[in-house]
C-alpha cells in the first residue's frame, strides 16, 4: 500500500487556536477555591516592553544570499502584556509569592519586509525572582511561548532566497534574564538580556528555524497594593510545608509533520505530510512547591519512521518518489526517559533526555529530547504542548495533547 498523506495544515492553525484559548479561558475552579479568590484579590500590572537582537547567522540567507544581498543582523520587537499576581494570603500565592503570569502581544521587525515579513505574536508568559539583590532589586527570569503570524514563508517563484521560513504561522518561545527595580509601589523598571527562537515544529519545509540573542527593557505599571518584598526565609517556610509525594502524569498527544530523506546525497522533501500520535506515562516525585522529577515510559508512533527503507521504483525526485508503508514495528517506538519539572501557579515546564529501548530502524535509534509546557486546566487535567528533537539537534516533531494527573494535590 503507498502513502499519499494529505498536506493538513488547517491542524497546526486549530491546534495553536485551542492552545491560546486555553491560556485566556478562565480556569475553572472548586467551590471553596472560588470563596478564596473572592476573599483574596488579584493585583495586576501593564507592561511596555522594547526589544533589540542580534539575528542569528544559521543560514545563508542570513549571511547575505537574499534579494539585497546584504547580512541581515538584527531583529528587534514591540511588546504590551498584561500579567496577574496571586494575593501573599491565598494558597498559590502563600507558595509563589513573586510569580506573575500573563498575556503578550507583540510586532517583530527584521530589517527585510520583502522576503520576510512583518511578523506579529500572541503568547502566555510567567516570571519570578531568581534572587533577591536588595531590597527593592531582584533578578528575575521570564518566559514567553505563542504563535507569531504574518511571515512571508518559501517559495519558489515568489520568494525562492527565503529557505529559511516554511509556513505563515510559527511558534514563538523566548527566554529572558533580567534585573528587575522597585521604583515605587506602582512603578517599575525591567531591564535584561534574552534569546529568542521561532520555528514551525517540522510540520512544514522548509523550517531552518529564526534565532536572535538581545537585550529589552521595560516599563511596568503595578494596580493593587501588595507587598512583594516577600523575605527569602517566608517562602522557603511556605515552600516548606509542601509535603513530598508521587504524582503520576499520563499524556496522550498528536501531530503532523513533513518528512524529508537523503537520496542519495541530496536532501529529498518528501511530499504531503505524515501522522503522529504517543502516550507519555510519567511518574514524578513532589520534592517541593517548585520542582518535581521522575523517569516517563514514552510510547510513539510516526508514520514517516524509516520510509526511506520503502521506496518504490527508481523515481527519487520530490514530485513522484512513492513508498511502500513500512510495517507497523518500523514505525513504532518505546522509549525511557528522565525528567525534570519547573513547578509554578498555572504552569509547569518538563523537560526530558529520553533513549528508545524498543525499535526498528535508523530513524527511532538514538537519544530523543524533550521540553513541553504544561498548563493547567483543573487541578488534575492539563494542556500538554511540546517538542520533541532526536540526537539534540535534529527536529523531530510537535506533541500537542491532553494530561491527567494522579494523586495531584
Amino acid at each position: 500500500m503507498k502513502i499519499n498523506s494529505m498536506y493538513c495544515r488547517n491542524q497546526l492553525f486549530l491546534a495553536w487556536v485551542m492552545f491560546i484559548l486555553c491560556q485566556i479561558i478562565p480556569i475553572p475552579v472548586k467551590s471553596e477555591e472560588a470563596d478564596s479568590l473572592k476573599r483574596h484579590r488579584l493585583s495586576h500590572q501593564l507592561e511596555f516592553n522594547l526589544r533589540e537582537g542580534y539575528l542569528l547567522n544559521t543560514h545563508p540567507f542570513f549571511g547575505g544570499e537574499n534579494k539585497f544581498n546584504e547580512p541581515m543582523r538584527s531583529a528587534g520587537s514591540v511588546h504590551l502584556k498584561y500579567a496577574f499576581r496571586f494575593d501573599p494570603h491565598s494558597r498559590w500565592g502563600s507558595q509563589y509569592p513573586d510569580v506573575y503570569q500573563g498575556i503578550g502581544l507583540a510586532c517583530h521587525a527584521f530589517r527585510n519586509r520583502e522576503e520576510m515579513g512583518v511578523p506579529w505574536s500572541a503568547y502566555v508568559f510567567q516570571g519570578a525572582p531568581i534572587t533577591r539583590l536588595t531590597p527593592s532589586l531582584t533578578l528575575d527570569y521570564e518566559w514567553n511561548f505563542g504563535v507569531s503570524w504574518g511571515w512571508k514563508k518559501y517559495d519558489p517563484q515568489l520568494n525562492p532566497r527565503n529557505m529559511v521560513v516554511g509556513s505563515k504561522m510559527n511558534a514563538y518561545i523566548n527566554l529572558g534574564w533580567l534585573l528587575n527595580w522597585q521604583v515605587n509601589n506602582n512603578w517599575r523598571l525591567t531591564a535584561g538580556v534574552d534569546v529568542t527562537h521561532f520555528s514551525n515544529g517540522n510540520t512544514h519545509y522548509p523550517n531552518a528555524g529564526v534565532n536572535s540573542v538581545g537585550g529589552r527593557v521595560s516599563l511596568i505599571r503595578t494596580f493593587g497594593t501588595h507587598a512583594y518584598r516577600t523575605s527569602t526565609e517566608a517562602r522557603r517556610k511556605a515552600r516548606a510545608e509542601i509535603e513530598r509525594y508521587f504524582s503520576y502524569d499520563v499524556v496522550l498527544y498528536g501531530a503532523v509533520r513533513r518528512k524529508g530523506i537523503i537520496w542519495p546525497d541530496d536532501r529529498v522533501l518528501v511530499p504531503g505530510a505524515f501522522g503522529v500520535a504517543g502516550i507519555n506515562i510519567n511518574p514524578m516525585y513532589n520534592l517541593n512547591a517548585c520542582f518535581r522529577a521522575g523517569v516517563s515510559l514514552d510510547a510513539q508512533y510516526d508514520e514517516s519512521a524509516n520510509i526511506k527503507d520503502h521506496v518504490v521504483g527508481d523515481d527519487r525526485t520530490a514530485e513522484n518518489i512513492r513508498f511502500y508503508r513500512p510495517p507497523f514495528r518500523e514505525q513504532f517506538g518505546v522509549g525511557l526517559s528522565l525528567r525534570a519539572e519547573l513547578v509554578m501557579p498555572i504552569f509547569s515546564i518538563n523537560l526530558g533526555v529520553g533513549h528508545n529501548v524498543f525499535y526498528r530502524g535508523e530513524d527511532l535509534k538514538g537519544f530523543y529530547q524533550i521540553a513541553a509546557l504544561k498548563t493547567s486546566i483543573t487541578r488534575r487535567l492539563f494542556l500538554h504542548v511540546g517538542y520533541q528533537l532526536r540526537n539534540f539537534k535534529d527536529p523531530n516533531n510537535l506533541m500537542l495533547g491532553l494530561g491527567y494527573r494522579f494523586n495531584g494535590r
